[in-house]
């Protein structure tokens, strides 16, 4: 279909409509600072390989994790994705129909979501998980807001300190519009009594730090709020999982299953649940059982969702599921198996610790938590003389994109399996030309 712009006439007359002026004015709640503030400098009256080319050479001035040796993390990590997953993905009857609205004709897909459901109860040791959800804080928000439900009457929940920023933000906004009261401490023991609801945890937290959590699900346990673990997936496959750790609900940013960086998204968000409290799991859940001729039959179970339901008896309003990025996970997690993740993980610790001990080494870097335990992902604080940003700036002409910033001289530094011992290497001898 040949897409038809109004005219400006016609544009003039919604405006008038509506009662707006101008077209800004549409845009208004936008930060001025996030809008565009010019206009792309590619001139006027050029044919169209031009304009293309014209595109073409703004576009290299980009530069993206596959032009640099990548060292950022935060929650959206560079690993390497198997040809595998891609090919399976862009089958299409995958691609192109990938939300079953009418969910029983569409058992290739429900069973592909029971299969990614399948793979996050094993690596978390819960009993339930859903059918994915927007992204890892959503994923959280929504964990919060069923613990609400599971304990009725109670609608405070608290946060340890070190939780995603990012996923803190997000919480904060669902609570802004009077569903729970929030909070964030870094000991929530003096918080805890019979108003709290939900006790978030992360595991490991934001600046990669794997703490012993077990005394805070205790402590959540004996207020009888429920306690909810954010993870990692594929450090699970090292570390105790939420059940054996006694956790109610895990949620986590999944990206790291599969799916590229795709600059920060779409993300992927998991979500698990114990079997005492699955009634009221938000989101899709896929079901197995048997057709009326005895074979194998994939269904939405649970369908607790508003277009299920009436809008006051629903768990949630969240209307989707990142169904293609979840197929992504299950593919990738099905292409390794177990042991297979387990070797990434092992890889991506090993080479984390390795480039974490030479750049102390170097004299330029300190520990900021000497005697933490870390997976993949740690912070540094930058102590050489020269003007921290312009090291970093340095690094990234060198093509080098060293971490995320944290502060005006941390650095947080994120090693996956994919990076080389010659990039290890590389990133060093930049820094030592710093010394």
């Amino acid at each position: 279909m040949n897409y038809i712009p109004v005219t400006a006439d016609e544009r003039e007359r919604m405006l008038e409509r509506i009662g707006v002026s101008a077209v800004d004015e549409l845009f208004s709640d936008i930060p001025k600072s996030a809008r565009l503030s010019h206009a792309l400098a590619i001139g006027a009256g050029h044919e169209e390989l031009e304009v293309q080319t014209l595109l073409a050479r703004i576009a290299a001035n980009n530069r993206c994790s596959d032009d640099l040796i990548c060292f950022a993390g935060g929650g959206i990590y560079d690993r390497y994705l198997p040809a595998l997953v891609d090919n399976i993905l862009q089958r299409p009857e995958f691609f192109t129909a990938y939300t079953p609205y009418q969910p029983e004709v569409s058992q290739g897909t429900l069973q592909a979501i029971f299969e990614f459901q399948t793979g996050i109860c094993e690596l978390t040791g819960l009993d339930v998980a859903n059918a994915s959800m927007y992204d890892g804080a959503t994923a959280l928000v929504e964990a919060a807001l069923m613990a609400c439900r599971v304990t009725k009457n109670r609608s405070r929940v608290l946060a340890v300190a070190g939780l995603h920023p990012e996923k803190i933000e997000t919480i904060q906004t669902y609570s802004a519009a009077g569903n729970f009261s929030f909070e964030t401490a870094a000991e929530i023991g003096p918080l805890l009594d019979e108003t709290v609801a939900a006790v978030l945890i992360p595991y490991p937290d934001y600046h990669g730090i794997i703490a012993d959590v077990s005394p805070l699900i205790e402590a959540a346990h004996q207020v009888g709020a429920l306690a909810v673990l954010d993870c990692d997936p594929v450090l699970l496959s090292l570390l105790k999982s939420p059940a054996e750790l006694g956790a109610d609900i895990a949620t986590g940013e999944a990206q790291s299953l599969g799916n590229p960086m795709s600059l920060g998204g779409p993300g992927l968000g998991m979500f698990a649940c114990s079997e005492k409290v699955m009634r009221q799991i938000p989101g899709r859940l896929v079901g197995k059982t048997v057709d009326s001729q005895g074979n194998d039959a994939y269904v939405l179970t649970l369908a607790t969702r508003e277009q299920h339901i009436r809008r006051e008896k629903a768990t949630s309003n969240i209307c989707s599921n990142h169904a293609l990025n979840a197929l992504a996970a299950g593919v990738y997690m099905a292409a390794l198996g177990p042991e297979g993740l387990r070797e990434v993980a092992l890889s991506s610790c090993a080479k984390a610790h390795r480039l974490h001990d030479e750049l102390i080494g170097t004299g330029l870097f300190r520990d900021r938590y000497p005697q933490a335990r870390y997976g993949y992902e740690f912070i540094v604080d930058w102590s050489g003389s020269e003007s921290f940003d312009a090291v970093y700036h340095d690094l990234l002409e060198a093509g080098i994109l060293p971490g995320i910033r944290v502060g005006e001289r941390g650095l947080l530094i994120a090693v996956t399996e994919k990076r080389s011992e010659a990039e290890l290497g590389r990133f060093l001898e930049e820094v030592h030309a710093h010394g």
